[in-house]
């Protein structure tokens, strides 16, 4: 669906007419900087001017009437006209500047204005579209205005003084000169208005690639964690294959633009070569052929392809880029709108609820049995919950939901009384998962990794909670090499959980992140994190977690029980049935052993 202020536009308000809007403001406030610009450029008119009409002249009252010092003379006239444009350069592109640079400043300042006004209102999208207008997109609005004013002034004050030298020579030129310019002119603006669309298309695919490449940077760990890299990776391949598609359908285009180039810039003198005989029986001089034919070749043609270029290329592009800088941001009321009501308060009491599930429901596939249906769950602050059941009955698919790596079919997922976003998810909550992630470096390094202010005498108290003295004894010291290589599967998994212990986020969420201990290095690193203030979750690998827990969670697919160990010992035979096969120190058996019965 279209945005309001959009539709709130005219049918006929096209792009190019919202930035003509807003650029005449612009203009008028620059029109010193134009007239300087201008002033010098009229060096070029001259040098164009006499370019052809000395030709003309060195051949007519020279060299063709035999006074070879006339015609010397000419062709000298026509070559020192050049030197003044050369000198003419610098105050140019002096003020160029004058024109060029305030235009970024102002669209720079406009997109960080506007992802600072809507920062608090809105997802994630603003800040990465505006990231790209602040750095891509301003550098290409700055760069194609600089090319066309630079093209356009130069084919302005080129096509005046060929035009005007014409006219010297003789009138009757122009009958022969100005047709294939008007038609290829003609065809060629009619590819504008498609180009430009397929240009909007391109950069709004830019846009939402840049937008999804950001949120996997922060997110790449989450992805492993959460098994979804191929979805991840066949979404990227869907947004680089629309990107792809819009710059083929933006090519295509070209073959048009080159078809009104080839009118414009080689037919003119073919057309003057095949009327020659007409044109010398109507007055013209054989010098002023030549000199006609020196307009066409030297400063007319390749100012014409030069503005067709620039206009085809880099000022459709500007048009576009511009564009997007006028278009309003989304109004912030829009996303909490589809967010359901909150759900109501489960568990004790005195608890806050720093995580909460309304009525969720998960599938991997629109035709998929769901591995949630309608769950709801609340999870308060200082909380120790345990989620059990056998394998393949959506435990991790759970911990994923929670911790925001995967978003729900349906219902809403909440984060301390406020919906859950990718942007909140590094100050909110953190997910270990079974396979621990340590990089190569000093073991301080691993372990503030989420906290990089974290003490000597804060780690030390970690490393007693949580059960890393060992390996720290073993290692040396904080600062000795780590290689992951060399570390056992529990010793990585000691390094993430002292990580996690350090960072101490409202909400974490243990997804078999202990599966690699033994049952009491187990409990001593549960018992650590339950003593936090904040909401633990553990996706348990031994009874022995669901038996610490404030409350245990049982899943059997879509149907779940939760309560107290005692509470469900007398209600959910599933439990009672795990207890029987899930005896502390069997650590693998509810991997293969699928529940007696269902619930």
């Amino acid at each position: 669906m279209k945005r309001g202020h959009d539709r709130a536009r005219p049918a006929r308000d096209t792009a190019l007419r919202r930035v003509a809007r807003e650029a005449r403001p612009f203009l008028r406030a620059r029109t010193a900087a134009i007239l300087r610009l201008s002033g010098w450029s009229l060096l070029e008119f001259a040098q164009t001017f006499l370019g052809g009409y000395g030709v003309a002249r060195a051949l007519d009252d020279g060299f063709l009437a035999g006074r070879p010092a006339t015609g010397l003379l000419w062709l000298a006239v026509a070559a020192v006209a050049v030197l003044p444009s050369v000198f003419a350069a610098r105050g140019v592109f002096g003020r160029l500047a004058d024109l060029v640079e305030p235009l970024r400043d102002g669209l720079v300042r406009r997109a960080v204005a506007r992802a600072l006004s809507g920062a608090l209102g809105r997802s994630g999208d603003v800040s990465t579209r505006s990231l790209s207008q602040v750095t891509h997109q301003s550098e290409i609005a700055r760069d194609g205005w600089a090319g066309l004013v630079l093209t356009l002034r130069s084919f302005v004050f080129t096509a005046a003084g060929a035009v005007t030298g014409l006219l010297a020579l003789s009138p009757a030129l122009l009958l022969i000169v100005l047709p294939p310019l008007v038609l290829g002119s003609a065809l060629f603006l009619g590819t504008l208005p498609p180009m430009a669309a397929r240009q909007r298309a391109y950069l709004a695919a830019d846009e939402a690639y840049a937008a999804h490449a950001g949120e996997l940077a922060a997110s790449v760990r989450d992805i492993a964690a959460a098994g979804t890299a191929e979805r991840t990776v066949a979404g990227s391949r869907a947004l680089a294959e629309t990107q792809l598609a819009a710059s083929r359908s933006l090519a295509r285009w070209s073959a048009v633009r080159v078809v009104a180039l080839a009118v414009c810039g080689r037919f003119p003198p073919l057309l003057l070569l095949l009327g020659a005989p007409w044109l010398l029986r109507n007055g013209l001089t054989p010098g002023g052929l030549v000199g006609a034919l020196t307009y066409l070749t030297q400063a007319l043609a390749p100012a014409v392809q030069a503005l067709m270029t620039m206009l085809g290329t880099a000022g459709g592009r500007l048009v576009v880029v511009l564009d997007r800088f006028t278009d309003a941001p989304p109004p912030p009321a829009d996303e909490p709108a589809r967010e359901a009501s909150p759900p109501p308060a489960q568990g004790p009491a005195r608890h806050t609820p720093v995580a909460e599930l309304h009525e969720v429901t998960f599938a991997y596939g629109p035709r998929a049995h769901p591995v949630l249906d309608r769950l709801s769950l609340t999870v308060g602050a200082g909380e120790h919950l345990a989620v059990v059941g056998p394998s393949g009955s959506g435990k991790s698919t759970l911990a994923a939901v929670l911790a925001g790596t995967e978003r729900p079919t349906g219902g809403a997922v909440r984060w301390r009384g406020r919906p859950a976003r990718p942007a909140d998810a590094t100050s909110v909550r953190v997910l270990l998962p079974q396979h621990a992630y340590v990089f190569t470096g000093t073991l301080r390094d691993n372990l503030r990794y989420l906290r990089p202010d974290a003490r000597d005498r804060e780690i030390a108290a970690m490393a007693d909670a949580v059960g890393l003295d060992a390996l720290l004894s073993r290692l040396g010291s904080l600062d000795a090499a780590v290689e992951p290589d060399r570390l056992s599967q529990g010793e990585r998994q000691l390094v993430a959980l002292g990580r996690a212990y350090l960072a101490a986020p409202p909400l974490l969420i243990l997804d078999e992140a202990t599966s690699r201990l033994d049952p009491a290095a187990e409990t001593r690193a549960e018992l650590a994190f339950a003593a936090l203030p904040g909401a633990l979750v553990v996706v348990a690998h031994r009874l022995g977690s669901a038996r610490r827990a404030d409350r245990t969670l049982v899943m059997d697919g879509p149907r779940t029980q939760c309560g107290t160990p005692g509470e469900l010992l007398r209600t959910s035979a599933l439990y009672r049935d795990l207890c029987g096969l899930w005896e502390p120190g069997e650590e693998h058996a509810i991997r293969s052993t699928p529940p007696p019965s269902p619930v």
